[in-house]
């Protein structure tokens, strides 16, 4: 199987982006903000949802998210200063306040949360390589 590389310029775009992320595991010291360059970064290892599963485990690959035009960035919910802190991202969404700015939302288990105010919305996901077998399938509960 080939490498994603994704680009979102809509929330259509972003809205596969997220399912291509969906379960990623993130460490709090591999996502950052850059206000000169007017970019976040995180880096993550996600699971390959695309690839199916192997005997129930599937696969985890190695992969950067980056979103351009970011005027600021807000965390809650969870340490940001714990550089070692795991955090698993459920959901990446957008909305619109003057178009074309918004706010792009990172969410993740527990209540954490990524609130960034974008000049318009501009994300790429992009693997890098690194692809070993997962630990289990990601589980939710669906009530």
């Amino acid at each position: 199987m080939t490498d994603l590389k994704l680009l979102a310029i809509d929330s259509e775009d972003l809205e596969i982006v997220s399912a291509h992320v969906q379960d990623a595991v993130v460490k709090v010291g591999d996502m950052g903000y850059s206000k000169s360059d007017r970019r976040f970064v995180l880096l993550m290892n996600r699971y390959a949802w695309e690839t199916g599963s192997m005997k129930g485990r599937g696969q985890r690959k190695r992969a950067g998210l980056h979103f351009d035009f970011v005027t600021s960035a807000h965390a809650e919910g969870f340490d940001i200063n714990a550089k070692d802190g795991v955090l698993e991202l459920l959901a990446i969404s957008f909305s619109m306040k003057d178009d074309p700015a918004g706010e792009v939302l990172l969410t993740f288990a527990g209540g954490g949360r990524v609130r960034l105010e974008v000049e318009c919305l501009e994300a790429r996901l992009r693997d890098l390589g690194g692809v070993w077998a997962a630990k289990a399938q990601p589980m939710h509960d669906i009530d």
